[in-house]
């Protein structure tokens, strides 16, 4: 059965993606990359759970989720983006999904970005940044996530290349595979993708051709 938490405060991290802070079931656990199902406690509502990645980190005392809105599907997200203080969710137990296996180079697409968000928050507690590099795609400024966290953490390792927008201190265009042997050097260490899936498998794909070992290619699963 899944738990249920209670919405203690949301606002906007962007014009689309909102950060929800939840009260902390009690003996739930997780390692920063894995996922869970999230819901909303209300009897139209309690079947329909979907996954999503914790922002905050293991041993917090809070849950934090960073959630994009889909007013246009109409479906959870539109409805969590309404929620209010005091509404109860539904959170279920974790799963595997991005696992962490050294220093290498975080690929992300959007809204795909949360997996790494708790990652680096983790890395960057532990004093363990140095090494990763951010490759962070968007459409354009307004889009990206927790740039400056993002910058703080990772300097002139972290990249935000926006495909509909030219902006000074962003790089134009999308990443493929002429803009990876631009960024990296190496293609033996890892790689971690996550964003749309026919972003991931293209990005995959030419990652595997410019030598990248398809073990050290760690997917969202």
């Amino acid at each position: 059965m899944p738990h249920v938490s209670t919405l203690l405060m949301t606002e906007f991290v962007t014009h689309d993606v909102k950060r929800f802070v939840l009260s902390k079931p009690d003996g739930f656990e997780f390692v920063p990359g894995q996922g869970t199902l999230v819901g909303i406690n209300k009897p139209d509502l309690a079947d329909d759970l979907h996954p999503f990645t914790p922002t905050s980190l293991g041993d917090d005392r809070v849950l934090e989720f960073t959630i994009k809105g889909y007013p246009q599907h109409h479906g959870l997200t539109e409805r969590l983006h309404q929620l209010r203080a005091g509404d109860e969710l539904l959170v279920a137990d974790v799963f595997g999904t991005i696992e962490y296996k050294g220093p290498g180079v975080f690929i992300a697409g959007g809204a795909g970005i949360t997996p790494f968000i708790a990652i680096l928050r983790e890395l960057a507690r532990k004093g363990k940044l140095a090494g990763n590099t951010l490759l962070f795609s968007n459409k354009t400024r307004a889009d990206v996530i927790l740039e400056l966290e993002l910058r703080h953490y990772l300097g002139d390792r972290a990249f935000f290349p926006l495909s509909n927008e030219a902006a000074i201190g962003y790089d134009n265009g999308f990443i493929d595979a002429a803009y990876l042997k631009e960024k990296v050097r190496d293609f033996k260490q890892p790689f971690y993708l996550c964003g749309p899936p026919p972003m991931t498998e293209t990005i995959g794909e030419i990652l595997r051709s410019l030598g990248a070992k398809p073990d050290n290619v760690v997917f969202e699963q």
